[in-house]
């Protein structure tokens, strides 16, 4: 089992990673400092807008499962992970929420995304 970062370090941790790479970042939602769930809104405009929330695997090892969005891109998809991420906060204030704006694709998840 891997170490964890406190889930507000992480998150102020990957909006310097994306400040660093020209990649726009902001926190949509403040949640728990020290152990609040994490959920990133990934936006790639035409490449699709996608949601991931970050987990643990069966293994004790991190990483993300898609939660909402998809591929096909545009107004609706991004309405739709809003909407799952507004959803997420009203049931579990202590969520932080952080959304990437990445045009270019430049962007990596620091984890695989794993299905359950």
């Amino acid at each position: 089992m891997q170490p964890r970062l406190k889930a507000g370090l992480w998150v102020r941790g990957q909006i310097a990673i994306c400040q660093a790479n020209l990649i726009t970042a902001m926190v949509a939602h403040k949640g728990n400092e020290e152990a609040g769930a994490v959920l990133l809104k990934l936006n790639r405009f035409d490449a699709g807008c996608f949601v991931y929330s970050r987990v643990t695997t069966l293994d004790g090892e991190l990483g993300w499962m898609m939660v909402a969005g998809g591929a096909e891109g545009g107004r609706e998809t991004e309405f739709n992970c809003d909407t799952y991420c507004r959803k997420q906060v009203e049931f579990d204030r202590d969520v932080w929420v952080l959304e990437i704006e990445d045009h270019k694709g430049q962007y990596e998840l620091d984890a695989p995304v794993v299905e359950f």
